[in-house]
Formats: C-alpha cells, sequence, structure tokens
C-alpha cells in the first residue's frame, strides 16, 4: 500500500463532486448507463454506503479523473508493469452515518481475466479524517493466499474486519492500517491486500471517493471462467480486452488508447 497527496488538480474537486453527484442522481450525460447502479435514491436503505461501477461511461468529466495517464504511469511503476489498462472504475459514497464495506480482496473478483491481478488506485474528493470511514488495510495482507470472494457480507457488514481475521494466516499479524488523506490524495493497493472501510461517524464529511482498478497492459479474458457482467464485454472466439471498454492508460512505448485524447482537461475546464 502506497499513499500519495495530489493525485487530482485541487481545481478540479468541486466539479468532481458535482459530476459525482448526477450520477447517483441518475444523470448520464453520454446517455450510456453505469454497468452497475448499487444505490438508489427512494429504492435502497440511507444508511449504505452508495456504489456505482463504470461510471466513467456514463460522465467524461469522471472518465477525464478515472482514465488519467499520470495514474496509469504511477500504476505501472509501482506495479512493475510495462502499462496498465482499465478494468473498471467505482465511485463510493459514504455520507455521515452511512454503514460500513466489508474487507476483501479486490483480487479474488478476477478469476475470469488472465492474469488475475489488478492494482487499485482510490482517490478521496474530500479532507478525510479517520472517523469518516475511510478506507483501511491489514498491513502485510498482500503476501496472504487469494481467497474465494465474499459477496454476502459486502455492503453494510456488523463486522466489517471479520472476513479479514478469517482468512489471517496463523503466522501473521493483524494490524489495520486508516489512510486519512486530503482532498485529492489517495492510496494505491495490491490485487490481494485485504481492505475494506468503516461506518462514517462524522457529521461533516460526505467522504466520496474515485476508484480506479487497473490490470496489466497484455490481460486477456480468462478462456472458460466468466463474470456475471464484464464477460459481456468478451467477443466470441476472442479473448482479447477491447479497448473500447477497457483502454490502455499508459504504457512504457509511449501508446495510450487513441480516443482517451478526446477527453476533458480538468485544469482548464475548473476555470
Amino acid at each position: 500500500m502506497i499513499v500519495e497527496e495530489g493525485l487530482v488538480p485541487q481545481d478540479a474537486l468541486p466539479l468532481l463532486r458535482e459530476r459525482f453527484l448526477r450520477l447517483f442522481e441518475g444523470e448520464y450525460e453520454t446517455g450510456i448507463k453505469p454497468d452497475e447502479v448499487n444505490w438508489m435514491p427512494g429504492r435502497d436503505p440511507e444508511d449504505r454506503t452508495r456504489q456505482i461501477c463504470n461510471g466513467w461511461k456514463a460522465d467524461p468529466v469522471v472518465a477525464a479523473q478515472v482514465l488519467s495517464e499520470r495514474t496509469g504511469r504511477l500504476t505501472a511503476q509501482l506495479a512493475g508493469y510495462r502499462g496498465v489498462r482499465l478494468l473498471q472504475d467505482n465511485l463510493l459514497w459514504k455520507p455521515s452515518g452511512a454503514k460500513a464495506i466489508g474487507f476483501h480482496q479486490d483480487a479474488s473478483y478476477a478469476d475470469y481475466l488472465v492474469p488475475p491481478e489488478m492494482i487499485t488506485c482510490w482517490i478521496s474528493l474530500d479532507d478525510l479524517p479517520a472517523d469518516a470511514g475511510p478506507i483501511e488495510y491489514v498491513r502485510g495482507s498482500h503476501r496472504w493466499p487469494r481467497t474465494p470472494p465474499e459477496r454476502s457480507q459486502f455492503h453494510a457488514p456488523e463486522d466489517w474486519l471479520a472476513p479479514a481475521r478469517h482468512a489471517r494466516p496463523e503466522d501473521a499479524d493483524f494490524e489495520v492500517v486508516p489512510v486519512a488523506v486530503k482532498a485529492g490524495g489517495g492510496s494505491f493497493h495490491h490485487g490481494l491486500t485485504w481492505h475494506g472501510s468503516p461506518p462514517n461517524e462524522n457529521a461533516a464529511v460526505a467522504r466520496m471517493a474515485l476508484v480506479s482498478h487497473m490490470l496489466p497492459v497484455e490481460a486477456r479474458f480468462h478462456e472458460t471462467n466468466v463474470d456475471l457482467v464484464y464477460s459481456r464485454y468478451r467477443r466470441r472466439g476472442d479473448l482479447s480486452l477491447d479497448e473500447s471498454f477497457f483502454p490502455v492508460m499508459w504504457d512504457e512505448s509511449g501508446y495510450r488508447t487513441p480516443w482517451l485524447a478526446e477527453l476533458p482537461d480538468l485544469v482548464a475546464l475548473s476555470h
């Protein structure tokens, strides 16, 4: 786990927060609905952490940050990859009083990919104190074995640490580390790192986060394993990841998926 400040230009934060909220209100500038909308007003309990997956497809401003070339370059350099592509994004909104997200390993959900691994960049859009439900990591857990995905205790579990405690090897320590950062800061973590977040007990912080899950650039679909949602983007007879849906954010050769150049400049938009 690496903590980094200044991942988002400060002037762009108000615009990103505005677009973030518009997505949760069902306003999709591109006319395309995100792949997963796990919370909607009036449909779901108010005390749940709200989640959208692949908001970038619905809003070009969100896409500009999620698909940032700098984020891709930092990720590739940290992981030792020659390049990275986006698997998916998450928009996570945890208002005051919202409940926890259960601890999990991102890579547990990646068995439909080869290799089944990823690096995640998590960015806070708010100044985030430790009592506002920040992302938390189990130190050293990137060295623990992969476990089957835990879906039943993901949203609003009473004991959000339980899955990680159950997975802890007998000889491993169990130290939970919160990421308290300024707005625009965040963290990078390995796909096997156990993480989650406690309830938001801070009355003044809305706790909005943008997440990019990134794959090594050469990743492909698994020949037989499938995902309920994302295997819909696999072409028949072709295991490659289509750059229309899994764009290359950065490559050491200088390549970047060409259509990304059409995304807005966040700094210019903010002035």
